[in-house]
């Protein structure tokens, strides 16, 4: 019997072997200077460098301009008539904590039980053998923040690079940011009128703002205490919080819940960023005056209320630009499974954004909102060289094909499991 056992598991190893992407494997560390040059360097500060050079070393952009001295024993990448981008940053996902989604839950470590989970790290569970991680790469997105899901307060995000063993390895900023969910505030249309006790979803909505509020106040309360006669791991874990070294990310679409997380940000002193912010465009200004920054998500969707206008969640960027609003596009689809987040930005530069604007959209500003920005997000001297080098418009579903890519100067391999299968399925065809 134990045969028949050992046999059957092995004939399962190699049968699914045959998509197990085993040749993709992290890059070791940049030993050789890297040579970039004849490409245009879109920096995600504003400026467009035609036929620039790039040069790499020990991981760093060690120069970036029109012209750069030669390097002897370098490595020399010849990309006239290609685009050089800074990797794009996915700001808001349960990459890596989620698999296939609702349907399998085995494969699934994103969600805990309870209200209230403010010590929960989702970096702990992050798995850096997802079959997704490399679709993503492939698309050019090198970084990423993840994000616990949950009740009510979920727990800390952090900020991963997508070429790692283990998570150790991947993190890039651990703990960056509270998460919280904020009630609904409203009836749920697809909510039976029979349901009683969800009859006043606002008075309910408001019931537990208000016991939130009161858990942050006994954490403030707590950690001011000199003497502490009981150690409480969920006060602890708000400190980083209040002492700014952290930002609550506070995920509401509509109105009602956006003032909500002003208040917050006024009454307990700390930064905030909206995520989702459907209804962001109608306070662009009283977010810009708190110093509220927003990612938008579901740029493909319809829009939130069914009196606003079908391309509202197209026009949203543009209108937070205007007003100098802060903010970053996401990709939270599950269908696409985040792979689509350049192509999102795309949308925005066709409603109002500059391509620049939609290019820092999805580098520069989210390495800002999530404290990074010093260094990734923009092609500068000195910062991480997380590059991409594409063929066509990165922003152009139809003409964006990402050839190279690095993280921290090190080359990684774009291969992934769709690419696998589509070369699999042309030789199984005879398809040339």
């Amino acid at each position: 019997m134990l045969k028949k056992f050992i046999k059957l598991a092995l004939f399962i190893a190699v049968g699914s072997g045959l998509q197990a992407q085993d040749n993709v494997y992290p890059a070791g560390p940049q030993k050789e200077t890297l040579v970039i040059k004849n490409g245009n360097i879109y920096t995600a500060t504003g400026n467009v460098i035609n036929n620039g050079v790039l040069v790499i070393k020990n991981g760093k952009i060690a120069e970036v301009g029109a012209m750069a001295p030669e390097e002897a024993g370098a490595i020399v990448i010849d990309a006239k008539g290609k685009n050089i981008y800074p990797g794009l940053i996915l700001p808001n996902t349960d990459l890596g904590i989620s698999e296939i989604g609702s349907g399998v839950r085995g494969s699934n470590d994103y969600f805990e039980l309870g209200e209230y989970n403010p010590s929960v790290r989702s970096v702990v569970a992050y798995n850096t053998d997802s079959k997704i991680i490399n679709t993503l790469r492939a698309n050019g997105i090198l970084l990423a923040c993840v994000v616990p899901q949950g009740r009510l307060v979920t727990g800390s995000s952090s900020v991963v690079q997508l070429d790692a063993w283990t998570w150790q390895d991947a993190i890039y900023k651990a703990d960056n940011g509270l998460h919280i969910n904020m009630p609904a505030l409203m009836r749920s249309p697809r909510r039976s009128l029979r349901n009683t006790e969800a009859s006043d979803p606002i008075k309910a909505g408001i019931q537990t703002i208000e016991e939130v509020e009161s858990f942050f106040q006994q954490a403030q309360a707590y950690l001011q205490q000199s003497k502490k006669e009981d150690h409480n791991l969920k006060f602890e874990s708000l400190r980083p919080l209040f002492e700014k070294k952290q930002k609550l990310f506070v995920h509401a679409d509509i109105a009602r819940q956006i003032l909500v997380a002003v208040d917050f940000a006024k009454k307990f002193n700390i930064d905030v960023v909206l995520v989702g912010g459907s209804d962001s465009y109608l306070f662009a200004d009283l977010l810009k005056q708190n110093n509220i920054a927003v990612i938008l998500n579901s740029m493909h969707s319809l829009p939130t209320m069914q009196d606003d206008d079908i391309d509202q969640p197209y026009k949203t960027p543009s209108i937070l630009q205007k007003a100098g609003v802060l903010f970053a596009i996401n990709d939270n689809s599950d269908n696409a499974r985040y792979r689509n987040l350049d192509f999102n930005a795309g949308t925005a530069a066709g409603f109002g954004l500059t391509k620049e604007q939609a290019l820092a959209a999805i580098t520069i500003n989210p390495a800002r909102i999530l404290g990074i920005d010093q260094q990734t997000g923009s092609i500068e001297k000195g910062k991480d060289a997380n590059i991409i080098i594409c063929e066509g418009d990165v922003l152009d579903m139809r003409t964006s094909i990402v050839t190279d890519a690095f993280i921290q100067g090190r080359k990684i391999n774009l291969d992934n499991k769709q690419q696998q299968l589509y070369e699999r399925y042309k030789h199984r065809y005879g398809i040339n």
